[in-house]
């Protein structure tokens, strides 16, 4: 039995339910849950919020609707990356807001289950393949296509796309922008399980009410060991990989890539 939303957040709905189980939704179905600047003003401060509840043994991750998780950026203001003057001077905001996020996720100590009920691209997928179990429906796709818009995948992509299926996989796919469906995700083991969209809310919250039921220190204490390769390389990594991404958003690939969505066309790379 849920008891409502818990913190009140605007684009991103939370409901505890008995057992400590909080169920997380990213709340913007009509835009298949992508994150415009204000919902990800609220990631940071929500991650921050459920390391703080003690009331909050599990968490569950998910999206709302039944057509994605969450497709990354929402790309409705695209045309503005024409505008050199759209963004502050440096991308503070990049390299501040989006580190904090990626550190603000990873310092969860209780076990996330993410369940990927429908497409989880860009910063969707990573939000996703940072939790620590990840449930997806056969429906669903994963990718990470930041250098089809001639970008770098600058906040988390690059982590773990490699350390989890392996280097050269990974490099495969953040070359080329490639999308994958479930069966692929799970042979190549970015996900733990795959169920019919029907059946994946009930799996997810039967393995949650699982973990409720355990040992709570002995479960977060494997967990914060497991995550320390992985806490290590986003140190090692994070801040670099955000500043190629800000890079990139300078370059003639980039317009280029805005140019061709905006016109709905093919993008003609390095032609100018």
């Amino acid at each position: 039995m849920a008891t409502g939303d818990r913190y009140g957040f605007t684009y991103v709905r939370s409901e505890l339910e008995d057992g400590g189980v909080l169920w997380v939704t990213l709340d913007r179905p009509e835009r298949r849950n992508a994150i415009t600047p204000e919902m990800h003003d609220e990631l940071t401060p929500l991650f921050r919020r459920i390391a703080e509840d003690r009331a909050a043994k599990v968490v569950v991750l998910t999206g709302a609707g039944d057509k994605a998780f969450c497709v990354g950026a929402d790309f409705g203001g695209m045309q503005d990356n024409l505008d050199t003057d759209a963004y502050e001077d440096g991308f503070p905001d990049l390299m501040i807001g989006s580190a904090a996020l990626v550190r603000a996720q990873l310092a969860v100590p209780q076990p996330v289950v993410a369940a990927i009920n429908g497409d989880a691209i860009g910063l969707g997928a990573t939000m996703a393949l940072f939790c620590d179990i990840a449930l997806m429906a056969q429906e669903a796709r994963l990718a990470d296509p930041h250098v089809n818009a001639g970008l770098v995948a600058g906040d988390g992509g690059a982590i773990l796309w490699p350390m989890l299926m392996g280097l050269n996989r990974g490099k495969e796919f953040l070359l080329t922008g490639d999308i994958m469906g479930a069966e692929e995700a799970h042979r190549l083991g970015l996900v733990n399980h795959i169920y019919p969209r029907e059946q994946l809310r009930d799996a997810a919250s039967a393995l949650a009410q699982r973990l409720g039921r355990g040992p709570q220190v002995a479960i977060q204490f494997n967990k914060r060991l497991a995550n320390t390769e992985l806490i290590d390389r986003v140190n090692r990594v994070i801040d670099a990989s955000l500043a190629m991404e800000a890079m990139t958003f300078s370059t003639a690939d980039h317009r280029e890539a805005v140019r061709s969505f905006i016109e709905k066309r093919a993008p003609n790379f390095g032609a100018g």
